[in-house]
């Protein structure tokens, strides 16, 4: 059996949850006629995102991306504007400041679970800070007490990347609904996927109603759509983040399988720590960390490695048996960009220490068990040698 196991397969590092309900979703969306944003798929869809999240108010983007711009254009940022943003993210947790008009201000990570660290942010708030954006990582949210005791004591406005957050919740709240503001992705490599697609959330009434202006190109068409006024014109500066009503037709589908996809990604979670404790009790390696008041949608599935050497040399080992691993955010503070801004080498130690040493391994629910037991010995063997 084992020997078998050794056999090179061909494992990519993710695959999306596609089957033919998403297929018939996208077929009947197409057949109904009308595929244009906020037809009757993104009504759905937006009242199901909505109730699942437990808020008042969602909209469907055409990205996360696009719902971080949406946020940070709700909030008027003026010149001078700080927003404190952790440096081991996504580019768009700091794009849509920057476009905004607004200042970015980096904050370092906790060791463990790799999101925002609350007393790093403390230590770097001024009199011109205005929000923060706390990222979820690998599904497991920040330290959401934290940061919301510091958001009042300083009077700050949490918009919540959530980015890889749908499914996930903290002392059993979704995570993306603890803040002012909660931004989602439906990427392809998310655990529920549009192949592109994002949402907006908030129980904020005012940031609402300037969510629905800018999201209709500035105007308020949709005051005309509920007969609130007789005609719609431009009201305010506005962008176009709608999506086609196909992208909320496919949101339908993949919501449906939520709670199976929860359950296939926490198996292989699982099974990883199991397999990978007694290397980690000696010391070759760091497994994650989900404090209890988290709970996690197993998004990601990361190890920590001795090093970047180590990282980089089983990032190759893994490809030459046949299995697809990646590593994951590179510094933002280090980049191009960053250093433009500023920041340089060793100002977030955490942040770059865990960005050299990360690997991340193959987790999504078409990964059988033979390829799981593969994955297992594939590190094992690496580590022996």
């Amino acid at each position: 059996m084992i020997a078998k196991l050794r056999i090179p397969m061909n494992i990519p590092f993710h695959k999306p949850y596609y089957d033919q309900s998403d297929e018939e979703a996208l077929l009947s969306s197409v057949r109904g006629g009308r595929i244009v944003g906020d037809g009757k798929n993104t009504k759905k869809a937006t009242e199901r995102l909505a109730a699942l999240l437990d808020v008042h108010h969602a909209l469907l983007t055409t990205s996360c991306t696009h719902a971080l711009e949406l946020a940070m254009l709700v909030l008027n940022l003026r010149p001078g504007d700080e927003v404190i943003v952790p440096s081991f993210t996504f580019v768009s947790s700091t794009n849509c400041v920057l476009r905004a008009g607004g200042k970015i201000t980096f904050v370092d990570i906790r060791p463990d679970t790799l999101t925002l660290d609350p007393s790093d942010l403390e230590r770097r708030i001024t009199p011109s800070t205005r929000a923060v954006i706390p990222v979820v990582y690998a599904g497991v949210a920040p330290s959401m007490d934290d940061l919301l005791h510091i958001a009042r004591q300083h009077g700050l406005i949490i918009v919540e990347d959530a980015a890889q957050g749908i499914g996930a919740s903290y002392r059993g709240k979704p995570t993306g609904t603890l803040g002012d503001i909660g931004c989602y992705s439906f990427h392809e490599t998310k655990n529920v996927s549009t192949g592109e697609g994002g949402a907006f959330v908030t129980n904020n009434d005012e940031y609402m109603a300037r969510a629905e202006i800018i999201r209709e190109k500035g105007t308020n068409r949709k005051q005309f759509l509920q007969g609130l006024v007789d005609k719609y014109t431009w009201v305010a500066v506005g962008s176009s983040y709608l999506p086609p009503d196909t992208v909320a037709a496919m949101l339908l589908s993949q919501l449906e399988k939520l709670d199976r996809i929860h359950r296939a990604r926490k198996a292989i979670h699982e099974r990883y720590m199991q397999e990978f404790a007694p290397l980690a009790a000696r010391g070759s390696l760091t497994l994650p960390t989900i404090p209890p008041e988290a709970q996690s949608n197993y998004h990601i599935f990361y190890l920590l490695l001795r090093d970047e050497e180590q990282r980089n040399h089983a990032i190759g080992f893994f490809r030459s048996k046949g299995i697809g691993t990646t590593f994951h955010y590179l510094p933002l503070h280090l980049s191009p960009v960053g250093k433009s801004l500023g920041f340089r080498e060793g100002d977030f130690p955490i942040t770059e220490s865990v960005s050299n040493r990360l690997l991340r391994l193959p987790i999504y629910p078409a990964l059988t068990e033979a390829e799981q037991s593969y994955i297992v010995d594939t590190m094992k063997e690496y580590l022996a040698s």
